[in-house]
């Protein structure tokens, strides 16, 4: 995602294809307002120059939306387009000749505003959702962290992968997305399951430090990431559905897409919740959190019980990369690693090894990334997640609902 601009040109340099258009009041140009234009994964802040212009380079052809933000109008000026419902709103398409236009001309009127209030319930919602699906990402690194110690680096490619296979079979193969979803989180559990088995537990075995480990995860993040890019390129595809705006609910903004997005995530924690308190398993993947060599001794089968972790964790990772090719909305080969510092600090807030505490720590990073922009920039959101992360473990070095350990 691109930075705001000062400026009246953003982005030619870089890209091939641009938007650009002009900004006037009764045929006179207006200077510094402020556009965004969205589309594609893609999102960039620009503002018209003394003679009104501005342009931007986008990253491929495609479908995207201008949105001038009418509070950089001057007072009493407001966009007016009485065959528009949103008149400060220009839904273009960039084409075969690689530019298109989008232009506003400004009258005099009523300016459309929405109330602090209807945005701060907005943001909430958007932060619950996001929480939601960075709880199922963090859940399954915090649970493979407890019972291996592994800080897992490429957890990000097991995200991506979920909203890439959903995307191979919902898009290209054309295949239902209700069934579309279900396959890639079973081909999810089955990437996991390989993961561990061709990986990790020979690692394991040969009693590699923890240290060798984390560099090897972060290496094969890296070879995996652009083994997604060599085949799906650098762009950002859409799931079906994923940009319809028409089935609003009508309250803040929601669709029936976020509605599903809040419900399914719900029904999984409390799944995965019922599975760690109430199984055998689940009691058996807590002891060996707890303690591995005890675990053991009991005659608890460790591998097994890893095995099984890295198969559950990847279809959490799975299911949370589709949610977020949806929030976003789109997939992309990096996707994934967009939200990896998210994850570990929310793990990190709610406490290592825990999995409640991960999903704890995943609401409250979720809740301050969205509701932070009513005070700072969007694109400052997440450093301002992860300053609340250092203040709490100023407070708190154990995490939320992490357990004091001993050192020494």
């Amino acid at each position: 995602m691109a930075s705001p601009a000062m400026a009246d040109e953003v982005g030619l340099d870089d890209y091939d294809f641009r938007i650009f258009g002009i900004v006037e009041l009764a045929d006179e140009p207006l200077e510094d307002v402020l556009l965004v234009i969205a589309g594609n994964g893609f999102e960039v802040d620009v503002e018209s120059d003394a003679e009104g212009r501005w342009a931007v380079g986008v990253p491929e052809r495609g479908d995207y939306t201008v949105t001038l933000d009418e509070s950089s109008l001057p007072e009493g000026i407001a966009v007016i387009d009485e065959d528009r419902e949103a008149p400060n709103v220009r839904e273009v398409s960039v084409g075969q000749s690689g530019s298109t236009v989008a232009n506003f001309f400004i009258g005099q009127g009523e300016r459309n505003t929405t109330s602090y209030i209807d945005q701060v319930f907005e943001r909430i919602f958007n932060g619950l959702n996001f929480g939601l699906l960075l709880a199922l990402a963090a859940i399954g690194l915090s649970l493979i962290f407890g019972t291996t110690g592994l800080s897992n680096f490429a957890h990000a490619e097991l995200i991506t992968f979920g909203a890439l296979m959903t995307l191979l079979f919902g898009v290209f193969l054309d295949v239902p997305i209700w069934l579309a979803i279900p396959i890639a989180l079973a081909l999810s559990g089955a990437f996991g399951w390989l993961n561990d088995a061709a990986l990790w537990k020979p690692l394991r075995r040969k009693g590699v430090g923890l240290i060798p480990l984390m560099i090897v995860s972060i290496g094969l993040s890296l070879a995996v990431r652009y083994v997604y890019q060599y085949f799906i390129g650098g762009g950002t595809s859409q799931l079906p559905g994923a940009t319809d705006t028409t089935g609003s609910i009508g309250l803040f903004g929601l669709t029936w897409v976020d509605v599903a997005s809040m419900a399914l995530s719900v029904v999984v924690l409390l799944g995965v919740a019922y599975f760690l308190l109430r199984t055998r398993i689940g009691k058996a993947t807590r002891a060996v959190s707890d303690n591995p060599a005890l675990a053991a001794a009991s005659g608890i089968d460790v591998d097994r019980v890893i095995r099984i972790v890295w198969v559950l964790a990847s279809v959490l990772a799975g299911l949370s990369g589709i949610l977020w090719a949806y929030f976003r909305p789109g997939v992309s080969w990096d996707m994934g690693f967009q939200i990896l510092l998210l994850t570990f600090a929310a793990v990190t807030l709610g406490g290592l090894g825990t999995a409640f505490g991960a999903l704890v720590g995943a609401i409250v990073v979720g809740m301050f990334v969205e509701i932070s922009t009513l005070w700072i920039p969007s694109d400052m959101k997440y450093v301002g997640a992860l300053v609340i992360l250092i203040i709490v473990l100023l407070i708190r070095p154990q995490g939320i609902l992490g357990r004091k350990e001993r050192i020494g």
